[in-house]
């Protein structure tokens, strides 16, 4: 099939989607465009602070629109392409669009509350230390992942015959290293003048598209030539800054710059895709079982991003939440640029469909170069420089990652500090007020992160996978029950909730067996010296059996305690808020 009309397709459906269904599930809820919102009311110039609809929705998009949808989309496509096309839709359409939704609509109707907290309000305290300790746990695996995928994006050497040497693309890759920490700096400059001068409209797009130039002219002409684990540390130092300063300082700029580089990256591979209109390379399905294991539940975890994700929810009741002006806002922030998510899965299904060779195999590479490849090749159809082109895409997948881990990271510094906080701070244990100090418990988070980076990407991607959508799950239960005590309908609910709740444990458990087979053949091995440690088996194997295990525990236990609540709770009694 030709890859054009599969995109027209997905984005007809989606349109729709948002048109129809989403405005639906709005009048359903309820939304008061005249209410007040806890961006407005509890204004803090920090966290609290409100935005226009389309700088929240740029930050909403960036922050969730990572990496997820082009590493998921393609890595499922073992399947074959139709089995992912009809998961994205599906499941954007119908489980991740409602449950950002769902999510930013409950976090704004409470106050601004994070997910934690809501579900400290409507399941219980126990509950709500559980979730906290889940979340921060599921924080430190997508640091991990993503910090993993930055560095490696950077990274300017390559290893020959066990020689370190410059790569065939350490120029390209530095430039775009070189652009991303020229994103930092004028982000902070455009986050002070937005401070000072409060601009919007056709005014905010002109400086924000002035700084977007002027990183990337600095960026090509002085490229950072690094390895991985300069990358690393550089990543590092970003997103703990980034987690600790004001959203307006630095995030809320960087995230609106962001969206018109995926702006700009998804029209370049549409309208690729409309002149060149390649064919669909990749088999329409392959088995039920492939390298990858069993389609159930392994497909429904892979593409998790696109279709739907817990690590959402974190973003639209952490952050998002506390910075909506209006809640007429609410629908294209948190139906809205989950349907745009799971677009983008799909053009980077195509991109990979058409760099796939004739016979159906496919293009060597990761996910990311892959897709990187393709669109700086659609670029360099209408005339756009090689480089350019290619340091334009590095940037963008790179960025990609970075707008997630940035937001991540601020949310597991939030998570570990809810866990321990008590209502009482200033008369507080030492030993509390320490955990719940902004800078050490964003170090401590990021300890964690970077000590599972020693795993690399490849490896945590399941146990990702596997978390995030088990979290989506844990969310719609807590939505179920506000929905149900408010006395909102919650129908539309419950399928997703059944689904996620069947996939997610059953994926936790096939890594539980796969690691324990893992440690075991090692076990069971003479290792040759100086080539691996009993040190390494554990990073690679059991550090992840550890945390599928306590994620295994943590998930049922809350599961259990909230489905107590749910049939304990009393439909409309708490009066719904119009």
């Amino acid at each position: 099939m030709n890859t054009l009309v599969i995109v027209l397709l997905a984005a007809v459906v989606l349109f729709a989607a948002y048109v129809l269904y989403g405005r639906w599930l709005a009048n359903k809820w309820g939304i008061d465009p005249k209410a007040q919102t806890p961006a407005v009311r509890k204004n803090d110039g920090k966290d609290y602070v409100p935005a226009n609809g389309w700088t929240v929705f740029s930050h909403q998009f960036s922050s969730i629109a990572g990496a997820g949808p082009v590493t998921g989309a393609i890595q499922a496509a073992a399947f074959g392409w139709v089995p992912v096309l009809l998961w994205v839709l599906l499941g954007g359409i119908f489980f991740g669009a409602v449950t950002d939704f769902g999510a930013l609509y409950a976090s704004v109707k409470n106050d601004g509350k994070s997910m934690g907290m809501l579900i400290e309000k409507y399941i219980g305290k126990l509950g709500r230390k559980l979730f906290l300790l889940f979340c921060w746990l599921f924080c430190g695996i997508v640091i991990a992942a993503f910090a993993d995928m930055v560095a490696g994006t950077f990274n300017a050497y390559t290893v020959v015959d066990g020689v370190s040497q410059l790569a065939e693309a350490a120029q390209s890759n530095g430039a775009a290293g070189m652009v991303s920490i020229m994103f930092m700096v004028f982000a902070v400059v455009f986050g002070l003048v937005q401070k000072k001068w409060n601009l919007s409209g056709w005014k905010e797009a002109v400086v924000g598209l002035v700084f977007i130039a002027a990183s990337f002219a600095i960026g090509m002409n002085c490229p950072l030539v690094y390895g991985k684990s300069t990358w690393s540390y550089i990543t590092f130092v970003y997103i703990f800054f980034a987690a600790v300063l004001p959203m307006w300082l630095l995030k809320q700029p960087r995230d609106y710059m962001t969206t018109f580089m995926f702006i700009f990256m998804i029209a370049g591979a549409v309208v690729g895709l409309l002149v060149a209109h390649p064919a669909m390379n990749l088999p329409a399905f392959t088995s039920f079982n492939t390298s990858l294991g069993s389609m159930f539940p392994i497909l429904f975890v892979t593409v998790a991003c696109g279709a739907v994700s817990g690590f959402h929810s974190l973003v639209s009741s952490g952050t998002a939440s506390k910075t909506v002006e209006n809640e007429k806002d609410m629908l294209k922030i948190g139906y809205g640029a989950m349907i745009l998510e799971s677009l983008l899965a799909v053009l980077a299904l195509c991109v990979a469909g058409a760099a796939a060779a004739s016979d159906g195999t496919p293009a060597a590479g990761t996910p990311f170069q892959i897709f990187s490849r393709g669109v700086a090749g659609f670029f360099e159809m209408f005339g756009v420089p090689a480089y350019a082109a290619t340091v334009f895409m590095t940037m963008c997948v790179s960025a990609l990652a970075l707008t997630s881990l940035d937001a991540v990271a601020r949310i597991g510094r939030m998570s570990f500090q809810e866990l321990f906080s008590v209502d009482d701070m200033k008369n507080a244990e030492p030993w509390r007020k320490l955990l719940c100090n902004t800078y050490f418990s964003t170090a401590l988070t990021l300890a964690f992160g970077f000590l599972l980076t020693q795993v690399g990407y490849a490896n945590i991607w399941p146990l990702f996978g596997s978390a995030n959508q088990l979290l989506s799950a844990l969310v719609l239960i807590t939505l179920c029950v506000f929905l149900k005590v408010t006395g909102r309908s919650n129908k539309m609910l419950f399928p997703p909730l059944i689904i996620m709740l069947c996939v997610t444990f059953t994926a936790l458990v096939q890594r539980l067996l796969a690691m324990v087979s893992a440690i075991r053949t090692a076990a069971s091995t003479t290792i040759p010296a100086g080539e691996t440690t009993w040190g390494a088996v554990f990073i690679a194997n059991g550090l992840q059996l550890i945390i599928a295990v306590l994620l295994i525990v943590l998930g049922l236990t809350i599961v259990v305690n909230a489905l107590k609540s749910y049939a304990k709770s009393k439909s409309g009694s708490e009066q719904a808020k119009a």
